[in-house]
Parts: C-alpha cells; structure tokens; sequence
C-alpha cells in the first residue's frame, strides 16, 4: 500500500514538473518574441556640448522608429573611439575626420565616417576694431597657436583678403607660411581659451564656435567673418558619426545619420546654437 501511494506522488511531483518547464519554455518563446517584435537598441559615445544635446533632440525621432538611442557622454577623445573599436558602443559622435585619421595611424584603430553631421565654423570678431576696412598697417590680430586651428585662422584671413598665405600651405599652414602680408598685421599666437581675454588689446580676434559663446559673442550677429559651409575648412573639419568599420551600413546607423541630417535636427541646431554649430550640408 504504501509503495503504491509513494508511486503516486513520485507521478504527480513528475507531472508538475513537466508542467512548470513546459510554462516556463512558453515564457521565454513569449519573451523572445517580443524582444524581436520591440526596439532596437543603439548604443553611441558622444561629448556633451553640443553632440549629446543634438544626439537627445534626435532620441525622441529615433524612439518612434523603433530604435532606443542610449548616450554615453565622455570627456576625452580617446575612450569615445576605443569602446566603439571594441564594439563595446555602436558608434561615436564628438570628432572631426582628420583626427579619426590621426587616432586610426596611431592607435592601430578601423573606425570609419558613417556620416557627416555639423561643423563649427571659425569667425573673425571684433576687437578693438568693428569692421575689417578699418584695418591699419601694424593692427594685431589674435589667432589660436595650435596647429590644426592656427591653419583654419590664417585660411580664414586669408579668405577676407588680410594676408596671403604659400600655394599650397592648407591645412598646415603656419604664420611661416604667409608669402603677403600688405598691412603688416601682426599674427598674435595663443592658446584658443586665452583669446577671449585679449579682445580688447587686439584689432580682431578670430574664434571658433565655443570660444565665441564663451566671450560674450553672438556667432549669427558678431562675427564679421566665418568659414563658409563649402570651404576647405569646414568641409575637412565636419563632425562625424564614427564607426567600426564593417558597421557603416547597419541600418540602425544609417537611420541614426538620416535622423540627424533632418530638418528637424537642423532646425533645432541652428536654434539653439546661434550659429557657433552649423548642420553640414
């Protein structure tokens, strides 16, 4: 008798226990499906100002297409190119493609421009002087002294007819590279923080989007001068959403750049920017 009822549990302990797997397995064929059915994540590193704000504008259109949009916010430029070259993070959005580049040859690193998104053109401000005809021979002018944005400076002055510079000078140009210099501007060289400080020493002072702010300047209503969106400078200089490479054409990176080259984007860029960030065209 006793056996016989021993049996019966042993039976009845085994017939819940299929029970329960057979539920849990319905469970999870439930939750797979949905995970299939729901949104799909994209995971991007980015600088806060101005690349995490545009990258949250663009997380509420991204949302209604079905793609979460989770910002990593960094505040170096090496760790924002290594998590995506782990693929650790989808992509990246806080650098220029001359200095991915650089990182590339350096590192070791294959990440590639998956899109062109905005740039921060460099302007000529007032210093002492409000427009660029009131120039005298011996008037300064105050330019970054580091390479890349010394280069964008000079191209700049150049563009407004202040100086000519070596054929061939580009992007590397230096105050060495100046071949004319008719009004003998001297070229004050330093660093691109320190500028706003001696606007009132200098003619003009020529300062790139944030440093503008930063010095009290409206971009859209100060600056005398600016890169143009189809100069060499802004064309070489544009932020980029940057990838592994391989990864360019994943379609959630190809809607990411297409959310961000929207009317809608841009629109809130050159809203809350006053032109110190420009959409690239």
């Amino acid at each position: 008798m006793k056996k016989r009822i021993l049996a019966s549990l042993l039976a009845g302990i085994l017939v819940i226990g299929l029970m329960v797997g057979c539920s849990k397995k319905a469970e999870t064929a439930d939750t797979d499906e949905g995970s299939s059915s729901g949104t799909e994540t994209l995971t991007i590193a980015a600088s806060a100002t101005p690349h995490g704000e545009i990258l949250e504008e663009a997380k509420k259109i991204l949302k209604e297409d079905g793609i979460n949009l989770e910002i990593e916010i960094f505040d170096d430029y090496v760790l924002p190119n290594e998590v995506v070259e782990s693929e650790e993070l989808d992509a990246n959005y806080f650098q220029h493609a001359p200095y991915l580049d650089s990182f590339n040859e350096e590192k070791g690193t294959h990440l590639v421009d998956a899109g062109q998104i905005h740039y921060e053109p460099f302007g000529i401000y007032p210093g002492t002087k409000n427009n660029l005809d009131d120039l005298e021979d011996g008037d300064s002018i105050a330019v970054p002294n580091d390479t890349t944005n010394e280069a964008r400076a000079l191209l700049l002055l150049e563009d407004n007819g202040i100086i000519t510079l070596k054929e061939g000078a580009g992007l590397t140009a230096t105050v060495n590279d100046i071949d004319k210099n008719p009004k003998n501007i001297k070229i004050e060289e330093l660093e691109a923080a320190q500028i706003p400080r001696v606007k009132e020493e200098v003619a003009f002072v020529v300062l790139n989007g944030n440093y503008a702010l930063e010095a009290g300047f409206s971009v859209s209503k100060d600056a005398i001068a600016y890169e143009e969106s189809d100069s060499e400078a802004a064309k070489t200089y544009v932020n980029i959403i940057a990838v592994k490479e391989g990864n360019e054409d994943e379609a959630k990176i190809k809607k990411l750049v297409e959310v961000l080259k929207s009317d809608d984007i841009k629109s809130f860029i050159e809203t809350k920017y006053d032109g110190a960030v420009v959409p690239f065209e």
